[in-house]
C-alpha cells in the first residue's frame, strides 16, 4: 500500500515533468482572509489567516459533531447494513424536494462498528472496552479495525454515487426551468439543530443558491442579527454560497429558534434550526462529545475514515486577452487517495464571485484536471479568477489575475466600449439602465453614451436615445408591460462610435409589487408571468398620491417616485404627471396622451439649469383624482459630481514584469464606481491602461510591463458622472526582477523587545521596538500572538489582530483577569510575512490602579551629530488618575553602571521630543524617559538603543534659502540615498498635513519645503528624515525672531513696490464733489501718478482737479459732481524709479448709483444749509412722566426766521407748549391719546429761505410711540399686592400714570383669565387691579398682570403668589370684613332724621317722624331727657308697617321743652337720633302744620312757602327733615289751613317754626 507522500510525489513527477514543486502555504494560514489572495503574488502576503475558516459543502463541511443520545437504530433511513433493505441516504424536506444526504459519522478506530447493529453497538460500550483490552489479543483489534475501515470506505462509495443523483436532480430542475437566468433562492443544505454545552461555541451553515446571488439574512426567535450590536458574540460568513452564524461561548439565553432568511428578485425561503444550551451538574461525563474544532491544525477532518489530501499543479498564469477572443484557464489537481469516480466539488470565482455556466462560462472536470473556458471575452471578464476545490478533509484554492484589452476599434479614435451594463429599477413605464465608463477614449473626451434595447426573443436593437448622455445611467421608457428585453450602450466620441457592450441580463418591464405577487408561483418552472389585481370598485374616483419626491436628478432626466393613495379597491388607477416652472402657477401635463401605470416616471426634455415643480394626479374609469402635493422646487442639473482626482501615487516593485502601484483615495467622492491606472515609459509619452475594469481599491498590480524599463503612472476615478482628472504622474520606477534586491528573504526581521504599557482586566496594550532589518520594502503592519501561561506551561498560541496593525504598539483583548501571557510579533511587508520573535516575558494580566503614568514608548534617535542627537517618544497609554503633564529624560554612557543614570531637565518638558546636547564624540550613550501627571512620575520607558555621538561622513544640515522671487524654502541634501528612500519632512516632529502653508518638492537626492504664505503659524521646528537609510535627518528652527529675519529678506528679493498705507478709495466733501484718494507709506522726489479712468489716462482740467503731496505720499483726484458716464473704474498707477504700485477702485452697477445719489444729496444739503434749516428732524422722546415731547433741532436761525408747527395740514395754536432754547422747537403733548395721531409738521422760513420736516405719527408709527409710552407706565408699576374687600381679594399695582389705550392682560397660572362675574378688573385712578368674589381654595396659584407692548422686547410682567399664609391671611380678612358688611347693612339705624332744635309756639301740635331700618326689625324707644317716654293722648308715639315711626304732641305746652331722643335695636346693632324741643308763648291757633322730610332727612315745603322765610343751613352741615303738625280737631271734617313756615336751618343748627 502507497504511503500518501510518495503517492502524491509520483503524481507530481508525472504532472511536471521537470520536476518543479509548488509549495503551498501551511495549513494553518487557510483561514479568513480571501482564498483568491493566498498565493496571488504582489498582493499582500501578510495577511492573516484564522483558524475555522473552511468552507463546507456538503453535510461533512462543518458542524457535524452529533450527540452520542442520538438513537441511529431507530432511524431506519440511516441504516448502512446491506444485508436489510437497501438505506436512503437522500434528505427531503415536506415537500419532498431533495435538499442533500445523511451518511454515518466515524471518529475514530473505536467508533467504526458504532451504528451498524445493536450487538456492536452493545459492545461500544466502557465495561466492554475494557473487558476487550485485558482479554483480546492486538491481533483481533487490528482486523475489527480493518473491517471497519472496509465498510467505510464502502458507504463513502455510495456517498458519492448519492451525490451524483443529486447533481442529476439538480440539472433536471435546470432544464425544467425556462428562465434558467434568474431563479428563486434554495438551500442546498439546510442548517441543523445543536445541542450544547454552557460555555461552548456553535456554528450553524447552510448553503444557498440563486440568481441574483440572494441577501442571507439570520433571525433569533424571528429578531434580525446584527452582529455589531453584540460585538464578539455574533460572527456571520457570507463566501461563495456558503453562509454560517457563530455563536462565542454560548448561554442559558442563547437558547432559541434560529432562522435563515435568503432572498432575492424572484422570491424568499427561510430555514429553521434550534440551539439548546445546557449546564453541567456536577463532574463533566467523559463519554459528553467535546466541542467540535474546525481549526486545521487539530488535523484534517476524518469523518468518513479518509483523509483527502489535494494539490493543485499545473497552474494558469497571469493572463492577457482582447475583446472576442476565447480563453480557457486550466489546473491539473491530484487528490490522494484516488477513488473511482470521486468528484471533488469544483468552484470558479471572479473576484470572490461564484461563477455559473452560461453562454459566457463553461466548465469541465475530467476526473484530474479543472478548466473554464471564457467562450467570448469581453471587459467584464476581468478579474481575479479562482479555483476552488473542496473535499470532505478541507479545500485547496489558487489564484490568478486575468486582463482583457479592447478590440480594435471599427472607427479609428473611437473609444473603447462600456462594460457592467445592467438595470437598476424596472417597472411598467421604464427601467434605469447603468453602466460604466471605459478606461479608453480614443484620444479624445466621449461625448456621451447611446442605449439601445431588443425584447427577447427578437434580434432587433432599438436606439432609446437621440442625444448622446453623459451620465452613465438612463431610463428607457416605451416599454410593453410584462415582456423582457436586454440593453446595451455604446459610447461616442468625435471620431465615432464604439463597439457596443456585453448585453445585459433580461429584465422584465413590469413592478416590484407584481413580482412580490408572484413570490411562490410557478414562474420559475413554467416562465409564466401572472398580473393580478384587486377587486375593481366601479365609480370611485381615486385619492391624492402622497409621498411625491424627485429620487435621482441629471441635466438629462429626472425620476419621481410616489406612492398610490391608501383607498383599496381602485380599478385601475393610473397617474398622470404634471409640471410647473418654479415661481409660477402655470401646470402643464407632461403625459398627456398615455397615463403612467407605476408609480415612478422619468421625464427628459427639461430645460437645464431651470426650476421646476411636480405633481401627480390619479385616474382610473371613474375620473381624474385631485392632484397631489407639489414637490420642492428641482434644478435641472447634475447633482453628483465627478470626483476629485487621486494623489500620491506611489510605485513599489514587485517582480519583473509587475509594480505594485498604490495611491490615496479621491477626497469626498460620492457613488465611486473604481478607478482605472494608467503607465507609461519614461520619455514615451504614451499611455497605456493597466486595467479595463475599474477596481474599487487603492492598490492594485499593473502586469505585462517591459522588464529594464522606467514607467510613471497616473490613476483617475470613475463614478456614474463621469471620470476624474488625472492624478499627479508617481516617480519613475524601474521595473526589476526581485522586490529585495538580490535578499534571497526579502520578509521583515522579527521584532524585539516586547514590553506592557497598560493593563486592564481583560486587555493589555503591548509595544515592541522595529526590527533590525525590514527586508525589500517598507514595513506594512505587524501581527501579535498570545498564548496563556498555566503553572509554566505555555498554551497554544492564538492571533491577536487579523488585519495588520501599522503602530508599533497594539491592544490585544478577550484575555483572562489574573491570567498569565506570553506574546510574539510578526513584521510584514510585501513580500509577506516574517518570522516570530522569540516569546515575551510572561505577563500578568490584572488592571494598574497607580496613580502615576504608565512608561513612555517607541523611543527613537535621530540628527545624531559629535555633540548632540535629538530623543523621540511616544506618549504613556496609561495615564494615571490625572493626565500627563510632563517628561524627564534621562541619558548615561551606554557602559556605565546604574548609578550613571542622570536627568537632562529639571523641569518637565511638554513636548515628545528633546534635543540632548553638550555630548561628548565617540562617546556611546543609552537614553530613558518618564512621564508625570499630578499624582508624580510614573515608570520608566525602556532603554533606547545605544547610540554613538559622532558626525557620519558627508552629513548635510538643512539650509534655508530666499530665491530671486522672495520664496523661502528649507533645503535638504543626502548623499547615501537608496532606490527606496523617501524624504519625509515634519513640523515639531509631528507629520505635515497642511499642504495649504507648504509645497514639498523632490528632485533626486534633494528635497525642499516651500513656504506659501509665512505667517506665525510656520513658527516650529522643522525636520527632515530620509527613510533606507543609516539615519540621515536634520532639523531647522524658526523662531518669531528668525521668521521676521526672513520675511524682510523675502520681501528685499521680490521686486519692489511701492507700500501703500490706504488703497485708492472715494470720499465725500462739501458741496457733493467727490475725492478720490490713496496715501503711499514712502516715496521720492521723482514719484511720479497716472490717473486713468476706463483704461484712459485723464488729465488736470475743470472736470478733474489732481493733487500729488510728496511730504506726506497723499494722491487725490477731485471732481465737482459724478455724471452716468463716469461710471467705471478709477486707478492710480504710481512709479518710484524701479518701486511701482497701482490701486483701483470699481464703481459700476448699485454702487455707483448709490454714490452719484449721495452726491447729489449732499449738493442739495449745502444749498438747504445756507439758509435756516433743520440740523436735527423732527422726532418724539417720552418723558418719565409718560409726556411725549416733538422736538427738533434747527441752525442758521434769525430774529426774522418763523416756526410753524402743523398736524395734519392745520396750524397748531399752542404757544405756550412751543420751546426754541439753545436751536431746539420743542411741542409737548401731555396725556397722549387716539386724537393726538397725526402728521405733525416744522416749517423754517425766512427771507433766505424755508425748511420742513415732518413726523408721521399714524399707524405703525404712532403704535411705536404708544408701545414706548406703555413702556414707561409698565416700568412705573409697583409689586403686585394683595388686600382684602367685603366682597373678596383684591389683587393691585399702581402706575405712574394710566393710559385708556395701556393693553393690560391679568395671568392665572400663566392662562390668560376669562373674566366673569366672579372675577372683574377694573381700574381706580392710577389703580389697576383684579377683584376675586367667594374666593375658593381652587383660586390659590400664581397671578400675574401683563402689560402686552408690541415693541419687539416683549412685555412686562408683575406676578404674585396667591397661596400658602398670604392666602390664608387674605381669605381670613375677607371673611371678617363681609361679615362686618353684612352687620353695617342689617343693622338697625334711623334712615330718616330729625332736627337738632325745635322751636314751636305753646299749644301748636307738633309731629315729627323718621324712617326706621334694619333686618331683624328693630325696637324703638323714645326718650325725654334720657328718660322711656309711654304713648299718651297726651304724646301719641306710633311705628307704623315697620318703617315709620312719629312722634306727636297734641299741644305743645312749656313742660315739654326739653332734650328728647329716639332709639332703634337690633341685634346687629344700635342707633339713636336726638332734637331738642323750645316752647315759645304765643297765640293761639286752630290750624295745623306739618313738616316733612324725605328719605334722606331733607324738610320738604309746600309750594306757597315764602323764600324770604326758607333760609338755607350753612354750607357743609347736614340737612334735616322736620315735621311740625298743629293740633287737628279730628270730629271736624272742615279741611284746616296750612300755615305758611320759614325753617331756618343756622348755625347752631336751630330751626325756628314760626306760624302766620
Amino acid at each position: 500500500m502507497f504511503g500518501v507522500e510518495e503517492h502524491v510525489l509520483k503524481k507530481l513527477s508525472n504532472a511536471n515533468p521537470a520536476g518543479e514543486t509548488n509549495r503551498q502555504a501551511p495549513a494553518s494560514m487557510s483561514g479568513s482572509v480571501p482564498f483568491y489572495r493566498k498565493h496571488q503574488r504582489g498582493y499582500d502576503r501578510g495577511y492573516r489567516y484564522q483558524s475555522g475558516g473552511r468552507y463546507a459543502a456538503g453535510p461533512g463541511g462543518g458542524g457535524s459533531t452529533r450527540s452520542r443520545g442520538l438513537d441511529w437504530s431507530s432511524q431506519s433511513g440511516l441504516d448502512p447494513l446491506p444485508k436489510r433493505t437497501k438505506p436512503s441516504y437522500l434528505a427531503v424536506d415536506r415537500e419532498n424536494q431533495i435538499i442533500g444526504y445523511v451518511v454515518p459519522i466515524f471518529r475514530s478506530s473505536q467508533e467504526f462498528a458504532a451504528g451498524y447493529s445493536d450487538k456492536t453497538r452493545l459492545r461500544d460500550t466502557a465495561a466492554y472496552m475494557e473487558s476487550r483490552d485485558m482479554f483480546t489479543s492486538g491481533l483481533e483489534m487490528e482486523r475489527s479495525e480493518q473491517i471497519s475501515r472496509k465498510e467505510a470506505m464502502r458507504e463513502t462509495a455510495q456517498r458519492i454515487s448519492f451525490n451524483k443523483t443529486i447533481h442529476e436532480h439538480e440539472e433536471h430542475f435546470k432544464r425544467m426551468n425556462e428562465d434558467s437566468l434568474m431563479h428563486v433562492p434554495e438551500f442546498i443544505i439546510k442548517p441543523r439543530s445543536h445541542t450544547v454545552w454552557e460555555k461552548q461555541s456553535v456554528r450553524l451553515h447552510c448553503t444557498v443558491s440563486g440568481w441574483p446571488d440572494p441577501r442571507v439574512v439570520w433571525y433569533k426567535n424571528n429578531v434580525a442579527i446584527d452582529p455589531l450590536a453584540n460585538a464578539g458574540k455574533y460572527k456571520i460568513e457570507s463566501k461563495y454560497s456558503v453562509h454560517s452564524l457563530e455563536i462565542n461561548r454560548c448561554d442559558f439565553e442563547d437558547t432559541a429558534q434560529y432562522r435563515v432568511s435568503a432572498m432575492n428578485v424572484k422570491g424568499e425561503v427561510s430555514a429553521f434550526a434550534s440551539v439548546v444550551v445546557k449546564r453541567f451538574k456536577g463532574e463533566v461525563d467523559e463519554f459528553l462529545p467535546a466541542p467540535r474544532r474546525t481549526g486545521v491544525k487539530d488535523g484534517p477532518v476524518s469523518e468518513y475514515g479518509i483523509t483527502f489530501q489535494t494539490h493543485i499543479v499545473d497552474k494558469f498564469g497571469v493572463s492577457f486577452g482582447r475583446e472576442g477572443e476565447t480563453m480557457s484557464l486550466g489546473c491539473t489537481v491530484i487528490i490522494y487517495p484516488t477513488l473511482h469516480r470521486y468528484q471533488p466539488e469544483v468552484q470558479w470565482y471572479r473576484d470572490g464571485i461564484l461563477l455559473s455556466p452560461s453562454k459566457w462560462n463553461h466548465m469541465h472536470w475530467s476526473g484530474d484536471r479543472a478548466t473554464l473556458t471564457l467562450t467570448h471575452l469581453n471587459k467584464e471578464d476581468e478579474g481575479l479568477y479562482t479555483l476552488r476545490v473542496t473535499t470532505k478533509s478541507g479545500s485547496k484554492t489558487y489564484s490568478a489575475y486575468v486582463f482583457v484589452r479592447d478590440a480594435d476599434a471599427e472607427v479609428e479614435g473611437a473609444p473603447g466600449a462600456p462594460l457592467d451594463v445592467c438595470c437598476l429599477d424596472a417597472n411598467k413605464d421604464y427601467i434605469i439602465v447603468s453602466w460604466k465608463q471605459p478606461a479608453v477614449d480614443g484620444g479624445n473626451s466621449i461625448l456621451g453614451y447611446f442605449v439601445d434595447r431588443c425584447e427577447v426573443g427578437t434580434t432587433h436593437w432599438i436606439q432609446c436615445n437621440d442625444t448622446p448622455i453623459k451620465f452613465a445611467r438612463f431610463p428607457v421608457t416605451g416599454l410593453v408591460e410584462g415582456r423582457s428585453y436586454t440593453f446595451r450602450v455604446r459610447a461616442v466620441n468625435k471620431s465615432g462610435m464604439s463597439r457596443p457592450s456585453r448585453v445585459s441580463e433580461p429584465v422584465a418591464a413590469m413592478d416590484p409589487a407584481d413580482r412580490a405577487r408572484m413570490r411562490g408561483t410557478s414562474a420559475p418552472w413554467t416562465g409564466q408571468i401572472i398580473v393580478t389585481e384587486e377587486e375593481p370598485a366601479e365609480g370611485i374616483v381615486p385619492g391624492r398620491p402622497h409621498e411625491l419626491q424627485v429620487t435621482e436628478a441629471t441635466r438629462n432626466y429626472l425620476v419621481l417616485s410616489w406612492k398610490p393613495p391608501g383607498e383599496k379597491g381602485l380599478e385601475g388607477v393610473m397617474y398622470y404627471v404634471e409640471k410647473c416652472v418654479s415661481g409660477t402657477d402655470s401646470w402643464q401635463r407632461v403625459n398627456t396622451e398615455i397615463p403612467v401605470k407605476s408609480p415612478r416616471f422619468a421625464l427628459f426634455d427639461l430645460a437645464e439649469g431651470n426650476s421646476y415643480c411636480f405633481r401627480v394626479r390619479c385616474c382610473n374609469a371613474a375620473g381624474v383624482g385631485e392632484p397631489s402635493d407639489p414637490t420642492e422646487a428641482t434644478t435641472v442639473r447634475d447633482k453628483l459630481d465627478t470626483p476629485s482626482a487621486p494623489s500620491k501615487v506611489v510605485p513599489t516593485r514587485n517582480t519583473d514584469t509587475s509594480v505594485v502601484v498604490s495611491w490615496e483615495a479621491s477626497l469626498d467622492a460620492k457613488e465611486l464606481v473604481g478607478y482605472y491606472i494608467e503607465a507609461s515609459i519614461v520619455g514615451s509619452n504614451v499611455w497605456e491602461p493597466c486595467n479595463n475594469k475599474p477596481v474599487n481599491v487603492t492598490r492594485f498590480i499593473c502586469h505585462g510591463l517591459m522588464t529594464g524599463e522606467k514607467y510613471v503612472f497616473r490613476v483617475r476615478a470613475v463614478n456614474a458622472a463621469g471620470l476624474s482628472q488625472f492624478s499627479p504622474e508617481s516617480e519613475p520606477v524601474e521595473v526589476k526582477a526581485a522586490i529585495g534586491g538580490g535578499i534571497p528573504h526579502a520578509s521583515p526581521a522579527p521584532p524585539f523587545g516586547i514590553s506592557v504599557l497598560e493593563c486592564v482586566r481583560d486587555s493589555m496594550v503591548l509595544a515592541w521596538k522595529q526590527p533590525t532589518f525590514i527586508g525589500g520594502a517598507d514595513i506594512s503592519g505587524y501581527f501579535v500572538d498570545y498564548r496563556e501561561v498555566v503553572d509554566g506551561v505555555a498554551g497554544k498560541w492564538h492571533e491577536a489582530n487579523i488585519r495588520a496593525v501599522s503602530e508599533r504598539a497594539y491592544r490585544v483583548t478577550d484575555l483572562k483577569e489574573n491570567k498569565k501571557y506570553q506574546f510574539q510579533v510578526r513584521a510584514a511587508n510585501i513580500a509577506g510575512v516574517g518570522i516570530p520573535s522569540l516569546p515575551s516575558d510572561t505577563f500578568l494580566c490584572e488592571e494598574w490602579t497607580i496613580a502615576v503614568p504608565g512608561p513612555p514608548h517607541d523611543l527613537q534617535l535621530r540628527e545624531v551629530r559629535a555633540d548632540s542627537m535629538v530623543l523621540l517618544w511616544r506618549p504613556p497609554v496609561y495615564q494615571g488618575r490625572n493626565p500627563v503633564n510632563g517628561f524627564y529624560v534621562d541619558m548615561k554612557e551606554a557602559e556605565a553602571p546604574e548609578e550613571a543614570w542622570r536627568g537632562l531637565n529639571t523641569k518637565a518638558t511638554q513636548n515628545t521630543f528633546f534635543k540632548v546636547k553638550n555630548l561628548k564624540e565617540e562617546e556611546t550613550y543609552v537614553f530613558r524617559v518618564r512621564a508625570q501627571n499630578q499624582a508624580g512620575v510614573g515608570k520608566t520607558s525602556d532603554i533606547s538603543e545605544p547610540v554613538q555621538a559622532a558626525t557620519k561622513p558627508g552629513t548635510k544640515e538643512i539650509v534655508v534659502d530666499v530665491d530671486d522671487d522672495g520664496v523661502i524654502s528649507l533645503n535638504f541634501e543626502c548623499a547615501d540615498m537608496t532606490p527606496d528612500s523617501k524624504f519625509v519632512w515634519s513640523k515639531n516632529y509631528e507629520d505635515m498635513d497642511d499642504s495649504s502653508r507648504l509645497t514639498v518638492e523632490t528632485k533626486g537626492n534633494k528635497s525642499k519645503v516651500m513656504f506659501k504664505s509665512p505667517g506665525e503659524e510656520d513658527i516650529g521646528i522643522y525636520s527632515c528624515m530620509v527613510t533606507h537609510t543609516d539615519g540621515a535627518s536634520s532639523s531647522y528652527a524658526i523662531s518669531p525672531d528668525e521668521l521676521k529675519r526672513l520675511l524682510e529678506i523675502s520681501r528685499d528679493h521680490k521686486f519692489p513696490t511701492i507700500p501703500l498705507k490706504s488703497n485708492l478709495a472715494v470720499e465725500m466733501l462739501e458741496k457733493g464733489k467727490v475725492r478720490f484718494w490713496l496715501q503711499a507709506e514712502q516715496i521720492s522726489a521723482n514719484a511720479k501718478v497716472d490717473y486713468v479712468f476706463n483704461d484712459n489716462v485723464v488729465a488736470q482740467g475743470e472736470k478733474y482737479k489732481m493733487n500729488f503731496d510728496k511730504n506726506t505720499g497723499v494722491v487725490e483726484m477731485i471732481m465737482e459732481s459724478l455724471m452716468p458716464e463716469d461710471e467705471g473704474t478709477f486707478t492710480f498707477q504710481m512709479q518710484d524709479g524701479k518701486a511701482t504700485n497701482q490701486s483701483s477702485l470699481v464703481l459700476i452697477g448699485d454702487v455707483f448709483k448709490d454714490l452719484q445719489k449721495e452726491s447729489e444729496f449732499q449738493r442739495k444739503e449745502w444749498f438747504r444749509k445756507q439758509g435756516p434749516h433743520f440740523i436735527e428732524y423732527l422726532a418724539y422722546e417720552v418723558t418719565p412722566e409718560c409726556c411725549v415731547v416733538l422736538k427738533c433741532k434747527v441752525g442758521n436761525i434769525k430774529k426774522e426766521t418763523s416756526a410753524l408747527w402743523y398736524k395734519d395740514g392745520r396750524e397748531i395754536k399752542a404757544d405756550e407748549n412751543l420751546g426754541f432754547t439753545e436751536g431746539v422747537l420743542k411741542l409737548e403733548i401731555a396725556q397722549i391719546s387716539k386724537k393726538d395721531a397725526g402728521v405733525y409738521e416744522m416749517v423754517l422760513k425766512d427771507d433766505r429761505g424755508k425748511d420742513t420736516s415732518k413726523l408721521n405719527l399714524t399707524d405703525q408709527c404712532f403704535k411705536n410711540l404708544m408701545n414706548e409710552v406703555f413702556n414707561y407706565i409698565a416700568n412705573s408699576s409697583t409689586p403686585l399686592k394683595i388686600t382684602s374687600t367685603d366682597q373678596g381679594i383684591r389683587l393691585y399695582t399702581f402706575v405712574s400714570y394710566y393710559n385708556d389705550l395701556l393693553p393690560v392682560t391679568w395671568h392665572y397660572k400663566d392662562s390668560a383669565i376669562a373674566f366673569s362675574d366672579r372675577l372683574k378688573s377694573g381700574v381706580v385712578g392710577d389703580q389697576l387691579w383684579l377683584q376675586i368674589s367667594e374666593p375658593t381654595e381652587k383660586d390659590m396659584g400664581k397671578y400675574a398682570i401683563e402689560f402686552n407692548i408690541n415693541d419687539g422686547r416683549g412685555g412686562l410682567r408683575r406676578t404674585v403668589e396667591l397661596s400658602g399664609q398670604g392666602y390664608e391671611d387674605a381669605l381670613a380678612e375677607f371673611k371678617r370684613l363681609k361679615a362686618a358688611a353684612i352687620a353695617e347693612k342689617n343693622r338697625a339705624r334711623v334712615a330718616g332724621g330729625l332736627p337738632d332744635v325745635v322751636t314751636i309756639q305753646e299749644g301748636k301740635a307738633l309731629n315729627l317722624t323718621c324712617n326706621i331700618s334694619g333686618d331683624p326689625l328693630p325696637q324703638v324707644t323714645w326718650l325725654k331727657n334720657d328718660r322711656e317716654l309711654t304713648s299718651n293722648e297726651h304724646c301719641i308715639l306710633r311705628f307704623e308697617s315697620g318703617k315709620f315711626a312719629s312722634f306727636t304732641i297734641t299741644a305743645v305746652s312749656t313742660a315739654d321743652t326739653g332734650k328728647y331722643s329716639i332709639l332703634v335695636k337690633n341685634k346687629h346693632g344700635t342707633e339713636s337720633a336726638e332734637f331738642t324741643l323750645e316752647v315759645t308763648e304765643g297765640m293761639p291757633d286752630l290750624g295745623v302744620t306739618s313738616y316733612w322730610t324725605d328719605a334722606e332727612g331733607n324738610v320738604v315745603f309746600g309750594a306757597n312757602t315764602p323764600k324770604d322765610k326758607m333760609k338755607t343751613a350753612v354750607t357743609g352741615m347736614r340737612k334735616e327733615s322736620v315735621a311740625a303738625v298743629d293740633k287737628m280737631d279730628d270730629l271736624t271734617e272742615k279741611p284746616e289751613e296750612k300755615e305758611e313756615v320759614t325753617v331756618e336751618k343756622d348755625v347752631g343748627d336751630q330751626i325756628d317754626i314760626d306760624g302766620t
